[in-house]
């Protein structure tokens, strides 16, 4: 099945202000201060323009950096990367393939055991959807993620 992961008037008519700035404008919420950072329940993470799936609950750590942090994208194609050079530095801007959102930045100091890399996201460009929720909302294939095997007790690789 393929989808259309794109920005439509609708959808941008959807979004609270904050949502808009962070996706639109390529704002960054405040650390701490933001829906997801210290969430910890089981599911995905969706664009919140567009619905098109980015990280799983799987993949996500506390990097104590104050805003949602995971260590791999659910497929590496949902995702585009550019230069940002704003601040005075150089950094790698993360943005949703499908609705070119913006949603934060990707750094190479993140857990060495998970390929080093922390993807670093604000909860405004994010939705989540609950495991539970997978199949009503039309995620039901992502469901893998989280199907445990017969001898253990943690979640499938992807």
């Amino acid at each position: 099945m393929t989808h259309d992961y794109r920005t439509t008037p609708e959808a941008l008519d959807r979004l609270t202000p904050l949502q808009r700035k962070v996706t639109q404008d390529d704002a960054t919420e405040p650390a701490f201060r933001n829906e997801y950072w210290n969430h910890h329940e089981d599911g995905i993470y969706v664009d919140v323009v567009s619905g098109q799936p980015l990280f799983s609950s799987t993949d996500k750590y506390d990097s104590r950096s104050g805003w949602p942090s995971f260590t791999r994208p659910i497929d590496a194609h949902s995702l585009t990367e550019k230069v940002d050079r704003s601040l005075f530095m150089k950094r790698v801007e993360v943005r949703s393939a499908g609705a070119d959102s913006h949603l934060g930045h990707v750094f190479d100091d993140g857990p060495a055991d998970d390929g080093g890399l922390r993807y670093c996201i604000n909860s405004a460009a994010l939705r989540f959807v609950p495991v539970d929720r997978l199949e009503a909302e039309g995620y039901g294939e992502y469901r893998r993620l989280f199907e445990r095997s017969d001898d253990t007790t943690t979640p499938k690789e992807h």
